[in-house]
């Protein structure tokens, strides 16, 4: 009689909030970090599209270091940019239709030469050819070429039976093919995995190597967009699961 009423009415929510979970500032931060995921993973993979040529390689004449069947990336180059020891694409008229991929052994200006106890030579530096197959010597053939100025000279890691410039010894560019025919360098092997190509150090006294492309840095731009689009959009639901309840009245009089 006239105390005070003790029913209380529950909140229409039940007492819990119906806004977004982790604040306003958490759920900024997980916007942009997905906005920037998404640049970074879709940049990743546009960046390497105008980088990178994909392959398929359908012969055993780059073996052990790409075998039959093995998806290569290769970025794309200039004929200029070619350096000794460079696993390289390119197509030449006199050799056929399609795309060869080959090793470079010789540059304009070099003297090749096959071989010297077991072992290729270029002016008159006796080459380190760790690509090859153990025992394997460095051609099962004689022979000494001048490459001409603007041209190259290529072989197969598989020595025996390869399709390379000493099948060509006799042609009137002494089996040489011209920077311009090249198209891309192999970086790497990307199916299966076996990463990017060992640089040839055994050219290294010849002068200098080229460098590996920029497939790494691709790599981890994309794997850093992924992580962050993942982080950015699991923070919701974490929050949510993580964050403090709030407590509920009751209905009924107390």
């Amino acid at each position: 009689m006239g105390g005070e009423n003790a029913t209380r009415t529950a909140p229409h929510s039940g007492g819990t909030s119906r806004g977004p979970a982790g604040g306003r500032t958490g759920q900024r931060l997980s916007g942009l970090a997905v906005a920037l995921g998404l640049v970074l993973f879709l940049g990743g993979f546009g960046w390497a599209a105008v980088t990178y040529l994909p392959y398929t390689v359908p012969t055993r004449s780059m073996t052990p270091t790409i075998d039959a069947g093995d998806r290569v990336l290769a970025q794309r180059v200039d004929g200029g940019e070619v350096r000794r020891g460079d696993v390289v694409v390119f197509k030449d008229a006199t050799w056929g239709d399609a795309p060869l991929i080959k090793r470079v052994v010789a540059v304009g200006g070099d003297r090749v030469s096959c071989c010297q106890n077991g072992r290729l030579t270029v002016n008159g530096k006796a080459i380190e050819e760790p690509y090859l197959a153990e025992g394997q010597p460095a051609g099962d053939m004689n022979f000494t070429v001048n490459v001409p100025e603007g041209r190259l000279f290529l072989l197969g890691d598989e020595r025996q039976g390869s399709l390379d410039s000493t099948a060509h010894l006799t042609d009137a560019a002494s089996g040489t093919v011209a920077r311009d025919d090249v198209s891309a360098r192999v970086d790497a092997v990307v199916f299966p995995l076996d990463g990017m190509l060992a640089r040839p150090t055994g050219f290294e006294a010849l002068g200098s190597l080229s460098s590996p492309g920029p497939l790494r840095t691709i790599g981890f731009v994309i794997v850093a967009g992924a992580v962050l689009v993942l982080g950015g959009g699991a923070y919701g639901p974490v929050a949510k699961l993580l964050g403090p309840r709030k407590r509920t009245e009751p209905t009924g009089a107390r």
